[in-house]
């Protein structure tokens, strides 16, 4: 199941050396230098000597299943190492980071030469495109082809944060591939060479936040639905889960609602709970056999007294699939403030302004046809744009700018 990642040093020598740098050489250095902190012998390792490092019980683990293996996000799910240092998935940057090594329209293709060489993983632009035609719709063009690239990417590692935060003390820690990039390339960073940040990095700092209300839905994405054996039996339910990495006691008030695509409540409930501190609870799990996947969802939020510390929500069919609604986006902007409303369920709404360098307090976050208000970090609020996976698939303008 686990490879013996063996393969950068191949010969008898090259052992003598990783051995003798990183086994001797480098700890009697850091004990000198750095006596009061651990030293670890390399990156997967169970402790050295190139015994099993990719072990799940001991040690840490590097693992590529997901991205590498083309398995699904919820592969994860299977696996529940001691610590994993490295996991990640691709996507591309931003169009103005893109435009910064061509501004030729026609170069703006996936499988463009210029697209591919700069790519970090050689095939990896059709990986991506595997991963897009299981999830989205058809991108209806370049700009469509980014932003659900970042989609992908930020969910594949929340969901495998969330799984391993979800199983603290078990696991004790995850670490992504990777965070920036030393030139303008699609690859596994979640801030570009430019220093604009992708979606996954608004993702990490929710999925990364010291408390955390997590799900763990079973769907069709879950199940790996079979679209040519349709009308098959499929489980539907949620089992939410909080994660508190901070050194007090929690309480907290849980609360999920069922909703349809216009965001409209149909049932709810909420429970109170303590959770410890270094600790992981889980509530009750609940059967959802009723819910339309087509047209109905679940939303969840932890408050702490009167302030909503994490939320999120979650569908049970492929994203696809999902009718979603036309959310109308609109946004107001007061000095640092941009405001955000969205008139029906709205997934992962994204903020761009016309050189796509805002940094904000949050991006690419779901509306439940409410608003929500964000700082602006860096950046210039001057032709903001708005979309969300409602907009992925939109017919090419009559122009043909945007293509694909």
């Amino acid at each position: 199941m686990f490879v013996d990642e063996r393969c950068w040093v191949t010969k008898h020598s090259e052992v003598r050396d990783y051995l003798f740098m990183y086994e001797r050489i480098f700890p009697e250095i850091l004990g000198k230098e750095d006596p009061e902190t651990f030293y670890w012998p390399a990156s997967p390792s169970s402790g050295g000597s190139f015994d099993n490092p990719n072990d799940p019980d001991r040690g840490d683990v590097h693992y590529w299943k997901v991205w590498h293996g083309g398995r699904p996000f919820s592969e994860y799910r299977k696996f529940f190492f001691r610590y994993i240092s490295e996991f990640g998935f691709q996507a591309l940057p931003s169009q103005k980071t893109i435009e910064t090594f061509t501004d030729d329209p026609r170069d703006w293709n996936l499988f463009s030469y210029i697209m591919e060489k700069h790519q970090r993983n050689y095939g990896a632009n059709g990986k991506i495109m595997n991963y897009m035609q299981q999830t989205y719709r058809y991108p209806g063009g370049f700009s469509d082809v980014i932003y659900a690239s970042q989609l992908l990417q930020a969910d594949a590692i929340r969901y495998g944060v969330e799984h391993f935060r979800r199983n603290r003390g078990r696991c004790m820690g995850a670490v992504y591939w990777q965070v920036n990039d030393c030139w303008p390339v699609i690859s596994w960073s979640s801030i570009d060479y430019h220093g604009r940040w992708k979606a996954l990095h608004y993702y990490a700092r929710r999925f990364f936040a010291p408390v955390l209300l997590s799900c763990q839905e079973e769907s069709w994405m879950t199940q790996e639905a079979n679209m040519n054996r349709q009308h098959f039996e499929f489980e539907k339910s949620i089992h939410l889960n909080v994660s508190n990495e901070t050194l007090a006691e929690k309480k907290l008030t849980v609360k999920w609602q069922v909703r349809n695509a216009k965001a409209r409540i149909l049932y709810s409930k909420e429970k109170e709970i303590l959770v410890p501190p270094l600790s992981s609870v889980w509530l009750e799990k609940e059967e959802l056999p009723d819910i339309h996947v087509f047209e109905e969802y679940v939303s969840y939020q932890a408050w702490e007294g009167e302030t909503q510390i994490s939320e999120g929500t979650v569908i049970f069919s492929y994203p696809k699939y999902f009718r979603y609604e036309d959310p109308k986006l609109s946004c107001t902007v007061e000095k640092n403030k941009i405001t955000v409303k969205a008139e029906t369920y709205a997934k992962s709404v994204e903020i761009l302004n016309d050189q796509e360098d805002l940094v904000l307090s949050d991006n690419y976050f779901d509306l439940n046809g409410d608003t929500k208000t964000v700082e602006i970090l860096r950046g210039r609020p001057e032709g903001i744009r708005l979309r969300s996976v409602w907009n992925i698939g939109e017919p090419l303008p009559v122009n043909g700018k945007n293509r694909l």
